[in-house]
């Protein structure tokens, strides 16, 4: 935007007229203008600058209370946190940060298996922490296509995190409606295969424009939002991202921090459970027989 030469004659005036007259005012009144512009800024500054980089910097020096009132925390993982040393990150989770799970980026789209997902997989669970898998949505491939290439790379097993989809963007050349029933048919899909709900990973903004639909309420929500003391999302959810920036034992650079919102018991409980095990008695000798009945896997 700019201005003509009489828009700025009128502006140059006002602004030496301002000036007038804060010179006519007696010192103390200047001083009490001076005070409080200085305060105004001081408080804009911070909340601007000093508040969010705070709660940052508590994430990157590993503060094990952040964010305040939980106390199961987590990781979440791809081929970005190079080699990790699992020796040092399973102690971490002893001396200085409770970690229990650990997520694992494992495919994306319809090809792409994440280089580090196995050998992550694979060391999360011998290393003593409960694991989980995630694929991340494409909008370059169907969600059929989707879904069975996740279920052809990735065997959870019972004491794994349910599967979970990450879902982070919207096509434009597609309606909301559209994009809701591409989402819904991938969490259909693995839902038949494990039969458990699978979580929805996604930042809370997104939610609510669009995944606010009633036929997601099922599933159990994973919301990213960074850098605040509680989280903003209003609706329910079971695990929170709370920061990209923390700094852990035995990996490399940052790594994204988690907390679960419940205590440990009710997150073994979301677990993929062992198979049935259920007394049928044979009706000609009255013995019990133990028959196990394994999830059928197509």
């Amino acid at each position: 935007m700019s201005y003509d030469k009489p828009h700025r004659k009128k502006l140059s005036d006002s602004v030496h007229e301002l000036r007038r007259w804060f010179g006519r005012q007696p010192s103390s009144v200047r001083w009490a203008c001076g005070i409080g512009a200085a305060l105004l800024y001081c408080v804009v500054f911070y909340q601007l600058f000093v508040a969010p980089s705070g709660f940052r910097w508590r994430a990157i020096y590993g503060d094990p209370d952040y964010p305040d009132g939980y106390s199961i925390h987590g990781i979440d993982i791809s081929r970005y946190q190079g080699n990790i040393n699992w020796n040092r990150l399973r102690n971490a989770m002893i001396e200085t940060a409770p970690i229990r799970f650990v997520i694992i980026k494992s495919t994306e789209g319809d090809s792409h298996l994440d280089r580090k997902f196995r050998e992550n997989f694979i060391n999360a669970r011998e290393s003593g922490f409960i694991r989980g898998a995630y694929h991340f949505w494409s909008n370059n491939s169907s969600a059929r296509r989707q879904a069975y290439f996740f279920l052809a790379m990735v065997d959870l097993q019972p004491g794994d995190l349910p599967p979970i989809l990450d879902v982070e963007y919207k096509p434009k050349d597609i309606t909301i409606e559209e994009f809701q029933q591409n989402v819904l048919t991938w969490l259909h899909i693995v839902e038949d295969r494990y039969h458990v709900k699978p979580i929805l990973y996604t930042y809370y903004k997104f939610k609510d424009l669009y995944l606010s639909d009633s036929r997601f309420d099922d599933y159990p929500y994973w919301i990213a939002h960074y850098y605040v003391g509680k989280m903003e999302y209003t609706g329910p959810w079971k695990f929170w991202q709370h920061t990209d920036a923390g700094r852990l034992p035995g990996i490399e650079g940052y790594v994204d921090l988690d907390i679960y919102n419940g205590n440990l018991y009710e997150l073994h409980q979301m677990l993929i459970p062992e198979p049935m095990r259920i007394l049928v008695p044979d009706s000609t000798n009255h013995d019990s027989l133990l028959l196990e009945l394994d999830e059928v896997r197509d």
